[in-house]
Parts: C-alpha cells; sequence; structure tokens
C-alpha cells in the first residue's frame, strides 16, 4: 500500500532539471518515475549520459511545505550517516528556497515481500540490529534529529475520537487507560544514544542480491536501539506471524524487561493511532488505511502480552 500524490521528472520546472544535471555532471537522457511512497513530491531514477543511474527526490515548499520541511531534514541527517550504515549514499543536494531536491545513489533492489518471508525478515533483522550498532552511539546529536513518532492516547479519550477508536480497536477502547500509563512510561525506557530510522517498514527497505537498505530517514531520533527492531517486529502480525520468536532470539531484544518492550509498543500504537483517527478529509486515504493497519498490528501484539 503506498500513496497517490507522486508528480513526474517532466512535471519538475526547467531550472531545476538543469540543477540536476550541473549537480551530477552529466546531461539526463532517461527518467523512470517511482509510484510508491506516501509524500507528495518527485521520486525518480534517471540515467545519465554518463552511464550512472541517480536517484532523486524532490519537492516544492509552496505545495507541499511539510514534505519539503522532511527533505531538508532527510538531507541534514543523510550527509551525516557513517559508510558503515546500509543506507544509499547522498551526493548532492539542491535548495532554492522553492525546490528541494535531493540526490542519491541508486540503489538497484526491491521492496520486501508482503505479506513477509521468513527468510526475507530475518535477513533484515540481522542488517537492522548491525545498522544499530553502527549508529551508536549516534553521529548525530537529539537536538539536530526529529521528535520520535510515539504516543497518542490521551487525544483520543472522548467524543468522535474516542467512538472511532472503539471502531478500529474495540480493545484499545476498553484499555484506554492501561494504555495511557504505558505510553507515559515509554519515556524513559525509550531513551538512549543510537541513531534510529525512526519509521522502519517494508516500504522503506531495498534488497539487493547481497544487501539490505534502509531508505528514508526524515524521521530519525536518538533512542534506545531496540525501537526499530520492534517496529519491524510489530509489523509481521499483518503477515500472520508471531513476533516472540524474534524477540527471543534478537541481540538487541533478548535481554529485554518485558515492560520495556509494552511500553514501546503502547507508545508506538497509540502514533499510530492517532493518526489514523484524527486524519482530516484531506488525508491520503491509503495513508490513513496504513497507519490504521500497523496500529492494528502493535494492539494485537499487545493484547496478547496484555491479555
Amino acid at each position: 500500500m503506498t500513496g497517490s500524490h507522486r508528480i513526474a521528472w517532466t512535471a519538475i520546472p526547467p531550472e531545476v532539471r538543469t540543477a540536476v544535471e550541473r549537480l551530477t555532471g552529466s546531461t539526463v537522457v532517461g527518467a523512470t518515475d517511482q509510484s510508491g511512497g506516501f509524500s507528495e513530491g518527485l521520486a525518480t531514477r534517471l540515467r545519465l549520459a554518463s552511464g550512472q543511474d541517480v536517484f532523486v527526490k524532490a519537492v516544492s515548499s509552496l505545495t507541499a511545505p511539510g514534505v519539503a520541511r522532511f527533505h531538508r531534514q532527510e538531507g541534514e541527517i543523510a550527509r551525516r550517516l557513517p559508510s558503515s550504515a546500509p543506507v544509499p549514499r547522498l551526493l548532492s543536494s539542491y535548495d532554492d528556497g522553492t525546490w528541494v531536491t535531493l540526490l542519491f545513489e541508486y540503489i538497484n533492489g526491491s521492496l520486501p515481500a508482503q505479506p513477509w518471508r521468513g527468510d526475507e525478515f530475518e535477513r533484515i533483522m540481522s542488517a537492522v540490529s548491525a545498522m544499530a550498532h553502527a549508529l551508536t552511539p549516534s553521529p548525530i546529536g537529539a537536538s539536530a534529529t526529529a521528535r520520535p513518532r510515539l504516543g497518542g492516547w490521551p487525544q483520543l479519550t472522548t467524543g468522535e475520537e474516542l467512538t472511532t477508536l472503539a471502531r478500529l480497536s474495540p480493545w484499545a477502547a476498553d484499555h484506554l487507560d492501561d494504555l495511557i500509563k504505558l505510553e507515559a512510561a515509554a519515556v524513559g525506557t525509550v531513551a538512549g544514544d543510537t541513531l534510529l530510522h525512526g519509521d522502519l517498514y517494508p516500504f522503506n527497505i531495498l534488497l539487493t542480491g547481497q544487501r539490505a537498505y534502509v531508505i528514508d530517514w526524515p524521521h530519525a531520533w536518538v533512542g534506545a536501539a531496540h525501537c526499530d527492531v520492534l517496529t519491524l517486529m510489530s509489523n509481521v502480525v499483518l503477515s500472520g506471524l508471531d513476533p516472540e520468536p524474534y524477540v527471543e532470539t534478537n541481540p538487541l531484544t533478548r535481554r529485554l524487561h518485558p515492560y520495556e518492550i509494552d511500553t514501546f509498543l503502547a507508545a508506538h500504537a497509540g502514533y499510530l493511532m492517532r493518526l489514523a483517527v484524527t486524519a482530516g478529509p484531506a488525508a491520503d486515504p491509503n495513508l490513513v488505511d496504513m497507519a490504521a493497519a500497523l496500529g492494528q498490528a502493535s494492539l494485537r501484539w499487545l493484547g496478547k502480552r496484555r491479555p
């Protein structure tokens, strides 16, 4: 499931396309627009006359100011990631005050299969665990990263919000007091010194024959090393898999106190369900549906842990 607001390379202003060619040092001879993702803006693979391929993201701050802010944040994060991290290298960037453009090395890979295949998931879990090691301590100070996308239950306790929540997750509506307490406790249990991706789902992972790459870093934050892997583990519920065996074997989670896992799942689901419940009519319906599905998956796992 992806969004529906991508724009094409041919819709980019000529001066921006010229700037891209200047930055790459070569003429663009072909463009393959990518339809995936949930944000407005350009996402395209460019073939250059030099024979090189690059991946370009671009957006106008006039039509999509929030996405432009994310692009600027991602550029700041990407240029400071160490070479040991499994991420595409940022080659260059362009920002004229209106158009924000990021140029990355092109990774000839594919998204993980959905529903999850066990072998692919285990391979990705190994790569993400190694990534956490490479990004501890964080190469970027917490003040330069985003706030964690966690929490939201106190905003869903009354009125239409509670009614919508009860429709999406009767279990959450019946356990709101517990969820609010767990979310509050997560402030302490997610603290740490690891640079985290902060949005680690299968649509932000590319697999090649040899490696797994983690893409799209605007929501990176500094916290406990286990947060990204728990995000991924919660997602496997949608594929009918049990996350608990992965918790027991993964080096970042196998020694965690159960309460640390529960508090993260509550805060994680709180953010997703708040997004799904409070989204206005202008929100991308695919994004809303995705948030609801991912939030429900985390709640199903949490519900089994805390019946």
